[in-house]
């Protein structure tokens, strides 16, 4: 049982102990999952009045330390909830799978990249890739990130496409011209790591809607913008991170309904558009909506190449912030990217990773005997787990795979009883096989 060293701490104060309990995570001596002693016992054993462990686990709760479940006691959280999804799987086991982190799949023997770069070095306008962007290099990527949305089925002129250094970049850039901080904006009750960023950067709060299979529900959305007073809300229609909801035709109807009579301007994540055949949501929500996108989840991550688009009167001030947009770019992936767009290649890719995202869901199927999702090919899973989620992670850990626990996409303080499981980080479909076995066991073990 975990004691808190309080040596030189007298008299003990409550945070004394929450002291000793971040100082015990940092260092190694209690990990993700540990179980904590009852208030009652740990105040027996330091001397110490029961609220005052009760105050010192209450606080710990709010740094997001410890989280106490009725019944079952109270466990260690992750450290930290968004930089754990990029720390794991980067130490402990040596055959460890990775299925925490959220990247696509790479097929080791692709040479489009050494085919593209081999032509750029060769190529007259090589010593121009050491500058800045050249503007008739920023027009051409305006015109192929239209090319890029048309094939999704939202038309839009070259002049309303924004480039810029990825999905990520994009979301804060449109987020920076609609919103004020302190600004509440809406999202899914359990959203992707990168809002959660964006709105700690830019003071935004956040306010969960609650969804079902299909993504948020049309009379919650109404609901939360009514009592929140929210203008702005950041919706992934398709493919969502984490659950992989895929919002059919009448739910997309009535949440553009829904967000039309609230008065929201719709933030519309669409990174994984290009793995499903619904086009985005924004076509639904002219002059209201703004698009991210990017071609990391289904070309190439590394190629960092995205973009706002969209008809919302905010637009002006997105193509406005050139600094905070496309100066960011590097002209290679600007050149690339219009290159492989221009002559389908980034098309052709998109289509095999669709292709490799459905083989590795069916075996995933296979091998967890449970349904993924509403029957859409996802590159994730939302799995239900009994109890603590960072309980369960840690087993699925012991047992040689790294997930990603609930908690880590709360909106709110809510904890999630799910795990998210990347399928595209595995390097092969055997690794995959792998991973998804342990997984399997750690959860019949609950």
């Amino acid at each position: 049982m975990w004691i808190p060293d309080l040596d030189g701490r007298n008299p003990v104060r409550y945070l004394a102990i929450v002291e000793a309990l971040a100082e015990a995570i940092a260092g190694g001596a209690l990990r993700p999952g540990d179980r904590l002693p009852t208030h009652r016992d740990l105040a027996w054993t330091l001397g110490v009045n029961v609220s005052t462990v009760t105050q010192a686990y209450r606080e710990a709760a709010r740094r997001h330390l410890v989280a106490g479940e009725v019944g079952r006691g109270t466990y260690v959280l992750a450290d930290s909830r968004e930089a754990t999804l990029f720390a794991l799987g980067g130490e402990a086991v040596e055959t460890m799978v990775d299925l925490s982190t959220n990247r696509p799949a790479l097929d080791p023997d692709d040479t489009d990249l050494a085919d593209a770069l081999r032509g750029l070095l060769d190529g007259p306008g090589a010593a121009a890739l050491q500058g800045y962007p050249a503007p008739a290099l920023l027009r051409r990527a305006q015109v192929a990130g239209a090319a890029w949305l048309a094939r999704r089925g939202l038309e839009l002129r070259p002049a309303s496409v924004v480039p810029c250094a990825g999905a990520q970049q994009a979301l804060l850039a449109a987020l920076l011209a609609l919103c004020r901080p302190g600004d509440p904006v809406l999202v899914e009750e359990v959203t992707f790591p990168g809002i959660r960023a964006v709105a700690r950067q830019l003071d935004l709060r956040l306010v969960g809607v609650a969804m079902d299979g299909e993504g948020v529900l049309p009379e919650a959305l109404e609901r939360a913008a009514r009592a929140s007073g929210a203008r702005v809300a950041v919706l992934v229609p398709v493919l969502q991170n984490p659950t992989g909801a895929v919002m059919g035709h009448a739910r997309r109807a009535e949440v553009a309904e829904a967000a039309g009579r609230s008065g929201l301007t719709l933030v519309e994540d669409d990174v994984y558009g290009g793995l499903a055949d619904m086009p985005p949501l924004a076509a639904l929500c002219p002059g209201r909506a703004v698009l991210v996108s990017s071609l990391s989840k289904t070309v190439a991550p590394g190629l960092r190449f995205g973009f706002v688009a969209g008809g919302a009167p905010a637009m002006s001030a997105v193509a406005s912030e050139t600094h905070a947009t496309v100066w960011q770019m590097s002209p290679i992936a600007l050149e690339l990217g219009c290159r492989w767009i221009e002559d389908g290649t980034a098309f052709a890719r998109s289509g095999r990773q669709r292709a490799e995202v459905e083989a590795r869901w069916r075996l995933a199927l296979g091998v967890l005997g449970r349904p993924a999702g509403r029957g859409q090919p996802s590159p994730h899973l939302w799995l239900p787990v009994q109890g603590c989620p960072e309980a369960a992670a840690e087993r699925c850990r012991a047992e040689g795979a790294e997930v990603a626990p609930g908690t880590l996409f709360a909106a709110g303080r809510e904890r999630p009883p799910f795990l998210r499981a990347s399928l595209t980080t595995p390097p092969t479909r055997r690794d995959l096989g792998l991973g998804l076995g342990r997984v399997a066991r750690a959860l019949r073990a609950a």
